[in-house]
């Protein structure tokens, strides 16, 4: 986040996000303008933290930070905003670039803003035991204050943790195991041309540093990625035998181009593949004030270099497919068309703000060998509308269509299903929204049945599954905790309708906490599970296998997590086996 003030920059902003102009699938978010990607690997998922440009901003107005996911690298889920100024007494604005790392079984995320009491900025560190949040802040003030910007954090191989930051100059400590405070003082890193470029034109700014240190290691070899000349910006990167240098300038990662004076790196490996995140102008109404975060894919060289890499509206490919036969929610998607997202009253984020002829992407949804029905939690204060489900575009062809009535409330659920033919294969989702004028309905989450199985009553049962996210609130234990190392888990019958019923399993920690687990059972004759929800389901023959979820594999000692499950058949009370990895 470039200080641009004695610059003069202040392109015009034509009028808020229009998402309604369709594209590829970069940038990755569409429904508000986000910035300064900072990805994060945990429990075989990437998390991205960003901050939110507001709409029709002419300077860096940001006033949270936001937090999206994936598996595949294409669908993104919207966890909504876990962190904001409100979260320091201490801060007065601005809520700048930041990065979250996962240490202690703890998620610490660093983030500059203003200091109240002293007017520049400062540093500040808030903590969370689940990568979505709630953050809290960790120590009731800033970290460090030296009126710069843009914190990476590293954590080396031998556990020692580095924090740097800095425009216009670069800055590290080295953190204390909390990861709230440091040893020694904030130190220079020296900025020379064979460290970092040389640059022409500005003498208060010999190199291309200019802001954004993102600090990585790959292969025994130190990168620090950076934000480089001004302005416009480009990404260059250097790299050393360790953490503190001695640093040589590499060359160029990403060259100045899109319709945003400024960007911002973000790089990690994931299934595989290497990711470079970056920010750039490109959706409706976007530019240097309002930015959107966008991915790319891309192989380092044999020796560690990193190649050129360009913006495209294409985007990263997809890894595998998504499965539409347990519950998707619906602010994941490729791409988000009219609609806006917001805080569910149970928890969670919907989709809202729902007008005719708005649609959802979904992409690559592997249907198999078929549907046969499709599942919606919807909300309406209105006359409702309906859901139009289609392939591989928006006049695709119609394989269901489901009507929304009114519920007498935008958070009054109800389930909506609908007949569904001709979904086989793998084939991107439209969810196409149809109706009258004005806000139509909010959809929380969905799913499809597949041929064979028998799906639910329409009406909701009488306990409503949990949103998925942020983790559900932890409930007591049904038996006392177990002894020792070992995980136990108790399950109950919650619902029961003809043909099917739906149920939850509480799993508990002993004496040692969890950091996964997996619960196991029999199926009975005629019984298949169909949905799950804070878990992830495995099937072999009649054996179901219920592994954690990303935000609640870390289960303290003596502590507890529940999942639960829709099934077709007759109720049961099986025999659980709880195993940790």
């Amino acid at each position: 986040m470039t200080m641009l003030a004695l610059l003069g920059l202040a392109p015009a902003i034509a009028g808020g996000l229009n998402p309604t102009a369709a594209r590829a699938d970069n940038p990755i978010v569409q429904t508000i303008y986000t910035a300064d990607p900072a990805p994060l690997v945990y429990n075989n998922r990437v998390y991205l933290y960003t901050g939110h440009d507001e709409d029709n901003s002419t300077w860096f107005t940001m006033k949270e930070w936001r937090v999206y996911s994936s598996d595949d690298m294409v669908n993104w889920t919207d966890h909504g905003s876990p962190l904001s100024l409100a979260t320091f007494s201490w801060a007065k604005q601005d809520a700048w670039a930041g990065q979250a790392v996962h240490r202690n079984g703890k998620f610490y995320w660093y983030v500059p803003m203003v200091v109240r009491a002293t007017g520049q900025m400062g540093i500040g560190v808030a903590v969370a035991d689940s990568p979505t949040g709630p953050f809290r802040d960790a120590i009731g003030r800033p970290l460090v204050s030296n009126g710069e910007i843009d914190p990476t954090v590293f954590i080396d191989d031998d556990g020692q943790a580095y924090l740097y930051w800095g425009n216009p100059r670069l800055w590290y400590v080295k953190l204390n195991a909390d990861m709230t405070s440091y040893s020694g003082s904030p130190t220079q890193i020296p900025l020379t041309a064979a460290g970092f470029g040389a640059r022409t034109g500005d003498a208060n700014r010999p190199t291309l540093y200019e802001e954004g240190p993102w600090v990585y290691k790959r292969n025994g070899l130190y990168y620090m990625v950076f934000a480089a000349k001004c302005c416009s910006e480009f990404i260059a990167y250097s790299t050393a035998p360790g953490p503190l240098g001695p640093w040589t300038y590499r060359g160029t990662v990403m060259p100045t181009q899109g319709s945003s004076f400024t960007n911002h790196p973000g790089i990690t490996d994931y299934k595989g593949g290497s990711y470079f995140f970056y920010h750039n102008g490109a959706l409706p109404g976007g530019g240097g004030f309002t930015r959107s975060v966008a991915v790319e894919k891309f192989s380092y060289g044999a020796d560690g270099s990193i190649p050129t890499i360009n913006m495209t509206t294409t985007g990263a490919p997809q890894i595998g497919t998504l499965n539409p036969y347990i519950r998707q929610e619906a602010e994941t998607s490729a791409w988000a068309s009219g609609v806006e997202t917001e805080p569910a009253g149970g928890g969670g984020m919907n989709v809202g703000f729902i007008d005719n002829g708005d649609y959802l992407k979904i992409k690559g949804v592997a249907f198999g060998t078929g549907a046969t029905s499709y599942t919606a939690r919807v909300a309406s204060a209105g006359s409702g509308g309906t859901i139009e489900l289609r392939l591989d575009s928006t006049g695709g062809p119609v394989v269901g269509t489901c009507r929304v009535s009114g519920t007498g409330g935008w958070q009054t659920w109800a389930d909506t299903t609908c007949a569904v033919s001709g979904a086989t294969g793998t084939h991107d989702l439209y969810l196409r929204f149809t109706g009258g004028s004005g806000s139509l309905f909010n959809i929380d989450h969905w799913r499809f049945t597949p041929a064979g199985s028998t799906p639910p009553p329409t009406d909701p049962p009488t306990t409503t599954p949990p949103p998925i996210d942020p983790p559900p609130t932890t409930q007591p234990p049904t038996t006392p905790p177990p002894s020792g190392d070992a995980c136990t888990a108790t399950y109950r019958t919650t619902n029961s309708w003809s043909g099917g019923f739906q149920a939850e399993v509480t799993v508990t920690a002993g004496a040692a906490a969890l950091n996964g687990w997996s619960v196991r059972w029999n199926l009975a004759s005629g019984q298949s599970i169909n949905q799950v929800w804070s878990g992830t389901l495995s099937t072999s023959g009649s054996t179901a296998t219920v592994s954690n979820a990303a935000y609640n594999g870390s289960v303290p000692a003596s502590g507890s997590t529940t999942f639960g499950f829709i099934a077709n058949g007759s109720p049961t009370t099986p025999s659980l086996t709880c195993t940790t990895p």
